[in-house]
């Protein structure tokens, strides 16, 4: 398990990025929760990380073409991306 943050350090219904063990992760926190997702978008190769959350239905927003994935499955809910991206175990320990 990789150390990322201190909880305070994330904005509700933001992501930032971040790299464990090699690998570029958004983290995104939605009021208590905290989801990890494959910072780069399955259709184009974009950021992640930059594009919007929708706390609501718990999905980010590839700012480029607008597809959204789930912060839960990875899977894409809106056209052009088709291919998940990978979703990764997130947990609070001791703040």
């Amino acid at each position: 398990m990789s150390t990322v943050c201190k909880f305070d350090e994330l904005e509700s219904g933001k992501a930032q990025k971040f790299a464990v063990d090699g690998v570029q992760v958004a983290v995104v926190r939605v009021e208590n929760k905290v989801y990890a997702i494959a910072d780069t978008c399955s259709h184009a190769n974009i950021s992640l990380s930059e594009g919007l959350v929708w706390c609501d239905s718990l999905q980010i927003e590839c700012f480029k073409h607008g597809s959204a994935f789930s912060l839960v499955t990875g899977k894409p809910d809106t056209l052009p991306a088709t291919q998940p991206v990978e979703v990764f175990n997130a947990e609070v320990v001791n703040g």
